[in-house]
């Protein structure tokens, strides 16, 4: 810290209790008393460079008071400030640092040392070095910027504060190499040790970090108010809006050591170097802290972290800050929700009924604040969704989200207090078009039946409404065709489904092979070179490979055929004299023509004479739904 050594006697000043004495071996002709300290001095020191003084003394002295005794209690900077005052009047040496400099500038001003009164007098002294050397220095200007606080007002009329945030903005622009000490010409040189060289010399200065955010640590220093004045004359000079969230993020971890709370040790005191040495904040100034963190941050998507917003957004709820900051921080959150994880969502309840364990109405809420924004941006609609438009740029934030959420479901759903309605309305607000696969939906369905097992066979169905059969994968129907916990009704969804999605996958692979048939005579004229479409080698391997899957594929679908005709011949028995055949879809809600089985099995019987005879394989009903059948068939 840079510093200006002023006078030239020897320091002459004795402090008794609290009194200071001059022991210049003059008795003492005036007391001025600041506070509960009394200061014994002369009054020709005093007067030759203070107008206030000079004023005070001669109103005294005309009224021939005996024992001249001068109140001064508004002095800015106290005692502490007045006593480096005396000092400059009895010209006795002392340092004037960034950290004093404005105390001794604002009480100069109030004590009316102007160069009227005598030659380079205090105020002349410390606006030269206040200019010429604090503003700079960055660390220098941190330094009295911080000393502002105590002298606000005084130091606001001087426009040091102004003066102080100016000179910080316009150095967080700039390289720190070109402000710091010792300059780095040509490069940074070291020693061996890793210290900065000067001349060949170990300085013991470690290289300072160039990146954007070295000035972090620097102004989280500060107290609030002047470091939201600081940032707010950044942003107004163009600082960018990653940089700015940055800082701010720095800022309030300082100060709200709770949003460290699923970091590392090693990973907190890597990014917070002086977090042991920050104040402690009281639970209301960490309240104030986060409802005004909560308007300083920009509102821009993508601009502060997520994981911070959740971490801001819980300790608001801990604090109980004001709804309006809570809902804004759910704003915030919802605007860039697919950048979320699983374990930011679990948020605990706080609310008084603690009905579950986690709060799902806020997630609900910030999901909702996603959707909106979405469908205001221009989002993907059902309209058109397909599978050309599956994996489009458009569908990637909302199909995030979707996985994002059914995650989640699948998280909260063992808790046992967590009511049907909730769930499944957290489930349903997803829109359909989100998910391209209902696997993950379907794993928390799953999750949650089994945690509740008390639910009545109508409430399973009413559940398992949200899930749409047709858009499970092979290995979802597969595990949910033997799933007890399951409604009869869905099961029977999930193999119809099933198996109507191998067909397709088949006609698919019928309608390939067809065209690499057709294609073989255009190409057997002549064999093409290694260059020319990777050869006709490559083509025959190809079409090897290809064959393979199929005959697997119809393996597959003949003992799906037979699986489908037992089933039928069950489900007649069961029935007969009341429904048909005809009537089954209706019954089980689904939308699949009847006869669809026996027009696609000749399509894929011809296939059959070719790949032999397989083996006829009974459907195996889970024991709930058997138990079912046969009760049905007695009554």
């Amino acid at each position: 810290m840079a510093c200006v050594k002023l006078g030239s006697k020897a320091d002459a000043f004795q402090r008794r209790g609290q009194a200071w004495f001059c022991t210049s071996g003059l008795p003492s002709d005036v007391t001025i008393e600041i506070g509960e300290m009394s200061f014994h001095l002369h009054k020709f020191p005093l007067i030759s460079k203070s107008g206030l003084l000079d004023k005070l003394i001669r109103e005294k002295t005309d009224v021939g008071e005996e024992g001249c005794v001068i109140h001064l209690h508004d002095v800015p900077g106290g005692v502490k400030a007045f006593e480096l005052v005396v000092k400059f009047c009895y010209s006795m040496k002392f340092e004037l640092t960034a950290s004093n400099v404005v105390y001794l500038r604002c009480a100069a001003e109030h004590l009316q040392m102007t160069e009227e009164i005598a030659e380079d007098n205090l105020i002349s002294q410390t606006e030269v070095f206040f200019n010429q050397v604090v503003l700079r220095s960055w660390k220098d200007s941190i330094k009295a910027l911080q000393s502002c606080d105590d002298v606000l007002l005084f130091a606001e009329d001087l426009h040091i504060v102004k003066r102080c945030i100016e000179s910080l903005a316009v150095k967080a622009f700039t390289d720190p190499n070109l402000f710091g000490w010792p300059m780095m010409e040509h490069g940074a040189r070291q020693s061996p040790g890793g210290s900065l060289l000067w001349n060949g010399i170990s300085t013991g200065a470690r290289p300072r970090n160039s990146s954007s955010d070295w000035w972090y640590e620097d102004v989280s220093l500060l107290s609030f108010p002047m470091y939201k004045r600081l940032i707010s004359v950044m942003e107004s000079r163009g600082i960018r809006q990653e940089i700015i969230a940055g800082s701010i993020t720095y800022y309030t971890k300082k100060y709200l050591p709770g949003l460290n709370r699923r970091q590392s040790v090693s990973e907190t005191s890597s990014q917070l170097p002086s977090l042991t040495m920050t104040l402690v904040l009281s639970e209301e100034e960490q309240k104030n802290l986060v409802e005004e963190i909560n308007r300083l941050l920009p509102v821009q998507k993508g601009i502060t972290s997520t994981k911070f917003l959740f971490g801001l957004l819980r300790t608001a709820m801990i604090l109980s800050a004001s709804p309006s900051c809570i809902s804004n921080l759910e704003r915030m959150i919802g605007m860039q929700l697919d950048q979320a994880t699983i374990e930011d969502l679990l948020i605990p309840n706080f609310s008084s009924s603690m009905e579950t364990l986690y709060d799902i109405d806020c997630i609900h809420r910030i999901l909702e604040h996603f959707l909106a924004m979405d469908q205001a941006t221009g989002g993907a609609s059902p309209c058109v969704v397909d599978d050309e438009h599956l994996g489009s740029p458009s569908l990637t934030p909302i199909t995030t989200v979707a996985k994002l959420i059914d995650g989640f479901l699948a998280e909260v759903a063992p808790d046992v207090n967590l009511k049907l309605p909730k769930f499944q309305s957290l489930a349903a607000a997803v829109p359909e078009y989100a998910r391209p696969l209902d696997d993950g939906l379907y794993r928390a369905i799953d999750i949650y039946l089994k945690a509740h097992p008390w639910l009545t066979e109508t409430e399973r169905e009413q559940l398992c409404r949200v899930m749409d059969c047709q858009k499970l994968s092979l290995e979802a129907c597969t595990h949910a065709a033997q799933n007890e916990r399951l409604p009869l009704r869905v099961i029977v969804q999930v193999l119809f489904f099933e198996q109507l999605q191998l067909r397709t996958s088949i006609a698919g692979c019928f309608l390939v092979s067809d065209n690499l048939d057709g294609s073989r005579p255009l190409r057997s004229g002549a064999l093409p070179t290694s260059g020319e479409g990777g050869g006709w080698a490559t083509a025959i391997r190809d079409n090897q490979v290809l064959k393979v899957g199929m005959d697997s594929m119809r393996l597959r679908v003949s003992e799906l055929e037979k699986e489908c005709s037992t089933m039928k011949q069950e489900i007649e028995k069961l029935t007969q004299g009341k429904t048909g055949w005809s009537d089954l879809p209706k019954k089980f809600g689904l939308k699949i023509n009847s006869q669809m089985c026996s027009a696609q099995g000749d399509s894929v019987n011809n296939e059959k004479n070719q790949t032999g005879k397989v083996e006829k394989q009974r459907v195996k009903l889970p024991r709930k739904h058997k138990k079912q059948i046969s009760s049905d068939e007695s009554s």
